[in-house]
């Protein structure tokens, strides 16, 4: 059996290895911002979340949340501008880190109580700062706005 990779060190290692003279500090927070169901799932509309993109963030420095149709999303999303293991995986596979397809499953199979009209890239961004006070609260909005009682975050 296959160790599992061990993420936070390797992320440690990577960032050393970049030459930054301050290491990564993870997200901490000390309010925890979920909260239990109000109702069961099969009761709830849930929106997805994602860190891809709906455009290529490689040709451009502007990151900004996007949104767009659960019902007729892209076939394609945009990551290669992101940090992964390119030797273990790749972005052929949509819905392997974008499972909309299987969420509409769910929905049929009333898992779900509905999925949200559109779904939600989140920039990457490595500020914690314009996280915290500019895209999640965007986000958050945008949640609210599609009648969301479920978030299923997604990050590649």
């Amino acid at each position: 059996m296959a160790e599992p990779i061990g993420y936070m060190e390797r992320t440690r290692r990577y960032y050393e290895a970049q030459g930054f003279e301050k290491a990564y500090a993870w997200a901490n927070f000390d309010d925890i911002p979920f909260t239990p169901l109000r109702r069961p799932a099969s009761e709830s509309t849930l929106v997805l979340i994602t860190t891809m993109a709906l455009y290529d963030r490689g040709a451009s420095d502007v990151r900004h949340v996007a949104s767009c149709s659960t019902l007729e999303p892209p076939a394609r999303l945009y990551g290669d501008d992101l940090s992964w293991d390119r030797t273990a995986t790749h972005l052929n596979d949509r819905e392997s880190y974008f499972p909309i397809n299987m969420l509409h499953e769910l929905v049929r199979r009333r898992r779900i109580g509905a999925l949200a009209e559109r779904f939600h890239c989140a920039p990457t961004e490595y500020s914690q700062r314009r996280t915290r006070r500019t895209d999640a609260p965007e986000i958050l909005k945008r949640c609210r706005e599609d009648g969301a009682d479920i978030a299923l975050l997604v990050p590649i």
